[in-house]
């Protein structure tokens, strides 16, 4: 999205076949093709289902304990930190108890600290920076909900799907996020995550809320979210998809084991 689309077509007409990550991409890619014939894939990401499991359950809530709410992001202007910010100051005013986690480094640390401070939420936020996988495990086991507020940046750049949204749900974590670029192909409304409008802290304040305090909501997103990760964001199907489609266009590969007895990689 941040690349001349007239070098974008040129190297999609130079080559044997392209693969993107998101359905949004392949329709974005065939636009510019226009009548150039590669055959241009979709194959998503795709994550080690294994590497996030979430083996133990959060413990019932006691009176008064206040909501875990996490966000694991680079911190850069796509993301979209300061709608979630200004969301949370919104739960705050309406007296919501709640705790945010920020996981992650970027060139706009400095200015999402200074509007955390400018919100008034030293009390309730908390930015980490890098964590390691184990201690990004541990926050997701503990935590009531996820939340990224992605967003188009000034030059064009945004997101496909995250994978940290796909992570969230493999773990069981309701997830919350925009209508940006792909990410309405992971979190379908109101069956596996909701979304909201972009940089409308407003809609995503309400859209916490309801993650929060709507029980059959949550139950229902946790199931659906875990459920459609499991169909199409498996990273090891996602390897065979890809191992097809170069068997496809490679008639060596296709062909399986040399005649020397040796066999292709």
């Amino acid at each position: 999205y941040t690349s001349d689309p007239q070098k974008l077509r040129r190297k999609i007409a130079l080559a044997e076949f392209v693969v993107t990550c998101t359905s949004h991409n392949q329709e974005y890619l065939r636009n510019i093709a226009g009548d150039c014939t590669t055959p241009i894939y979709c194959i998503y990401h795709g994550i080690d289902l294994e590497l996030f499991k979430n083996r133990l359950l959060r413990p019932d809530r006691r009176p008064g304990e206040e909501y875990q709410l996490l966000t694991v992001a680079r911190i850069t202007e796509k993301k979209g930190l300061p709608t979630v910010y200004r969301a949370l100051a919104l739960l705050r005013d309406k007296g919501i108890g709640f705790r945010h986690t920020l996981i992650g480094d970027g060139e706009d640390r400095e200015k999402i600290l200074s509007l955390i401070r400018e919100l008034d939420l030293d009390n309730h936020c908390r930015c980490l920076g890098t964590q390691t996988h184990t201690e990004v495990l541990h926050h997701f086991r503990e935590s009531d909900l996820f939340v990224l507020g992605c967003e188009i940046a000034k030059n064009g750049d945004r997101d496909g799907i995250p994978n940290v949204l796909v992570e969230s749900l493999a773990m069981g974590v309701p997830a919350l996020s925009t209508r940006v670029s792909a990410i309405p192909e992971l979190l379908i409304d109101e069956e596996t995550g909701l979304t909201v409008p972009p940089s409308d802290p407003a809609a995503m304040a309400g859209a916490m809320e309801r993650l929060l305090f709507d029980g059959d909501l949550r139950n229902r997103l946790q199931e659906g979210g875990r459920s459609y990760v499991r169909a199409r964001f498996d990273s090891s199907g996602s390897t065979r998809e890809l191992g097809q489609i170069f068997r496809r266009h490679n008639p060596l590969l296709a062909a399986g084991p040399s005649t020397s007895g040796g066999s292709l990689p």
